[in-house]
């Protein structure tokens, strides 16, 4: 039986969380429980008073061709080792997807695994790279200008900047970046900015230790020095830094020497081609040609 989760099923989702996602952080799965996971978002899967599989629907928007668009990023899909490979979550799958048919034009999911969620109409559309660095790839320079307990505000403005160069991205608010600020302290990581000469933030860097290497999750930045003082920043935290960017962030000209590796971020479906034609005015039959439609490069970086 499918239906939505309650309350008092929440402890039965986390430790099918537990045992599906070993390698995820606890730290990162507290914050999430207690600050993102909405019960009415869930969806489950009971058979025999047992949740067999869960995955959440949460609801979002997007910024496409400047037009504000519905969606949904779908997450924490997840079936109990133990009952796998039975089709329980192929059926919770297709009714969130019947749901989502009903309100929005395209919904997201993240995955690792994008092999999986093809036979339900899902494409990858979203990719990012990733430039491993380390202290040779880049001439040494002062950290001026850093500064690591950067205002929720400051952050809102820097990233509306930079964020415009962009399509197809979440539009944030101030209460993004508070609960943003919330989620760095919570796994351990830390949000260092980079200031001009008048005080001016030009950029911000999200900064995730990971053993001896540290993981630059975000990088924002609106010059080229903004960039350089910031990975420096992350150089002088960590020998090795991977700096996660966009498919269309070409850094090569600053790092000719980095590894870079190009990797699947976020799948898109397509629910509706033909209202999708109308809203834009370009005829679509596919998740590609709706997206080849854009006016920019895509940049959707988001944890879920």
């Amino acid at each position: 039986m499918i239906e939505k989760a309650t309350e008092d099923r929440i402890g039965e989702i986390r430790q099918i969380w537990r045992l599906c996602f070993p390698l995820e952080d606890p730290r990162y799965t507290e914050f999430f429980f207690k600050y993102i996971f909405k019960v009415e978002n869930c969806f489950v899967n009971i058979q025999e008073d047992k949740i067999v599989s869960v995955i959440l629907r949460n609801p979002r928007t997007i910024m496409f061709n400047d037009r504000v668009l519905a969606t949904s990023m779908l997450v924490g899909a997840a079936t109990l080792p133990s009952e796998q490979n039975k089709g329980y979550m192929t059926s919770l799958m297709h009714t969130v997807l019947d749901a989502c048919e009903n309100s929005e034009l395209i919904t997201l999911i993240q995955t690792e695994t994008p092999d999986l969620y093809e036979p339900f109409g899902f494409r990858t559309i979203y990719k990012r790279q990733d430039y491993t660095l380390e202290r040779k790839d880049l001439k040494q320079i002062t950290n001026f200008g850093c500064a690591y307990e950067p205002s929720a505000i400051d952050l809102l403005k820097v990233y509306s900047a930079f964020i415009m160069r962009f399509n197809g991205f979440y539009p944030r608010d101030l209460e993004y970046f508070n609960l943003y600020k919330k989620q760095m302290v919570a796994v351990g990581g830390k949000i260092v900015a980079y200031y001009d000469e008048k005080n001016r933030i030009r950029g911000y860097a999200v900064m995730i230790p990971q053993g001896n290497e540290l993981r630059v999750e975000e990088l924002v930045y609106l010059d080229s020095m903004a960039l350089m003082k910031l990975v420096n920043a992350a150089l002088q935290e960590r020998r090795k830094v991977h700096l996660l960017v966009s498919e269309a962030e070409d850094f090569r000209t600053f790092f000719p020497n980095a590894e870079v590796k190009k990797y699947s971020s976020t799948m898109v479906r397509l629910n509706d081609a033909n209202l999708f034609s109308r809203v834009f005015n370009k005829k679509v039959t596919t998740v590609e040609e709706a997206f080849a439609l854009t006016h920019k490069p895509l940049n959707l970086n988001e944890w879920e």
